[in-house]
């Protein structure tokens, strides 16, 4: 218990970070994005499950992702080279136009949702994991500020893989703290599949 409320306020405390604002321009970003299109949609809104949706994440973050995947920070063999294309501004002008649509809502397992609802919450003090909501929000809206993404209506196989990733050690491209490395240990596979159909759900 006295492990889980220090990482619930490790958290919370990370989530005052100051915003660094991207200045993209939507119309100049919906016409770059065409070459992301067939994997995360016209829209933002990905058709497969392992592929994120993009629309209405924040800007901010979503520039951070494509320099993370630039540099081989975060490692994916068909985004570097996608990434690598676009200059400053043009990172700045698509994450500007995906910011900027509207996320499609899922539904969560009815099966799920209580526990789900639970990690997401309340956490698990007995095996130390803190509520997602401590930096996501309650209606996982995210934090730009804090650049930490909103995650609701995000596909729930792609929130799943992302876990096991950070679980793994494969998906390192966070603060010092580690922080979602850490809790993502902690957490089970019957876990780690509620939360991620519970997010898909959340609006």
């Amino acid at each position: 218990m006295k492990n889980w409320f220090a990482v619930t306020v490790t958290i919370l405390a990370t989530c005052s970070a100051l915003p660094a604002y991207a200045a993209g321009d939507v119309a100049a970003g919906k016409e770059k994005a065409l070459q992301c299109a067939s994997c995360h949609g016209a829209d933002g809104n990905s058709v497969n499950p392992e592929w994120p949706k993009l629309a209405g994440q924040h800007a901010d973050y979503l520039v951070k992702q494509l320099q993370y995947f630039e540099i081989g920070e975060r490692e994916n063999i068909m985004m570097k080279p996608m990434a690598s294309v676009l200059d400053a501004q043009g990172r700045e002008d698509v994450a500007a136009f995906y910011a900027a649509q509207k996320v499609s809502l899922g539904k969560a397992d009815p099966e799920l949702v209580e526990l789900g609802e639970r990690i997401y919450r309340s956490g698990n003090p007995e095996s130390g994991v803190a509520p997602c909501m401590g930096c996501h929000g309650p209606n996982g809206a995210g934090n730009p500020a804090a650049l930490y993404p909103a995650l609701r209506g995000q596909h729930a196989k792609y929130i799943e893989i992302q876990l096991h990733g950070f679980a793994e050690g494969k998906r390192v491209n966070e603060n010092a703290k580690k922080m979602m490395q850490l809790l993502a240990r902690r957490m089970t596979n019957r876990e780690i599949r509620a939360v991620a159909s519970y997010i898909q759900g959340l609006h």
